[in-house]
């Protein structure tokens, strides 16, 4: 009797279940253990290779946990290995015990974000004079492309210094607060820059294809940092097209 792709599967990524029925106990039986233990390792080191913080937040045996739980109930569904993982974040945040450390998803949500920038597309960034070149008065009519790599998120907790002081010696101490995050690729590797209040409305504006004018409307924030804003975006190559409005 042959066994199924969903028995197979299911027992795959379930270390608890015994092996399919359609395996005799001999030498098959447990050729399929080996074979399971080597796929439940190997993707539970994937998931701590591409969440490192979240792994090193919660220690080894917690996130070996997880990660056996995770593969149970969202298992690959591609071979690309750089998408495995694309759950992980919304997985955590749907775990009741994990409620006390509600921050997690959103330290996942920007680690996934680095990878997505890591494997974004390329793109030309514009020079930074094309910018400079426009009167100020005229700035509120220009619209910018974002670069494939950019990615943008805003979080209740401080995302970005949760990040860096578990990936950067001496960085200080998390603080509570919301932040804004902007990831770019100005070279090979992604970099996460912490935004001023409000940031991430407004590059997710400039994305939407509104002018600087509009997305200054956008956020509500009348003491905004335009200038770091804009110096960020400029400095990771986040813009690949800037045009003006008359």
């Amino acid at each position: 009797m042959g066994v199924s792709q969903a028995s197979f599967s299911a027992a795959l990524f379930d270390p608890a279940m015994a092996a399919p029925s359609g395996l005799v106990s001999g030498p098959e039986g447990r050729r399929f253990n080996v074979y399971r233990n080597n796929v439940v390792v190997s993707l539970t080191e994937a998931l701590k290779t591409g969440f490192p913080v979240i792994a090193r937040l919660l220690g080894d045996e917690n996130i070996d946990g997880l990660a056996r739980l995770y593969l149970r109930t969202h298992p690959p569904t591609t071979p690309v290995m750089q998408r495995f993982g694309d759950t992980f974040p919304d997985f955590l945040a749907s775990l009741d015990q994990l409620d006390h450390l509600g921050y997690l998803p959103d330290v996942a949500r920007l680690e996934l974000a680095l990878r997505r920038a890591y494997h974004a597309a390329d793109a030309a960034a514009v020079d930074p004079a094309q910018l400079a070149e426009i009167p100020p008065e005229k700035l509120a009519n220009v619209t910018v492309t974002l670069a494939p790599a950019v990615q943008i998120l805003r979080s209740d907790w401080p995302i970005h210094a949760i990040w860096a002081y578990n990936t950067q010696p001496d960085a200080p101490t998390p603080q509570p607060g919301a932040q804004d995050v902007l990831v770019t690729r100005p070279g090979f590797d992604p970099v996460p820059d912490l935004l001023p209040a409000g940031g991430a409305a407004f590059f997710a504006a400039l994305q939407g294809g509104a002018p600087i004018g509009t997305a200054l409307e956008a956020i509500g924030t009348p003491d905004f940092d335009l200038t770091r804003a804009l110096t960020l975006a400029l400095q990771g190559g986040a813009f690949t097209a800037i045009s003006l409005t008359e």
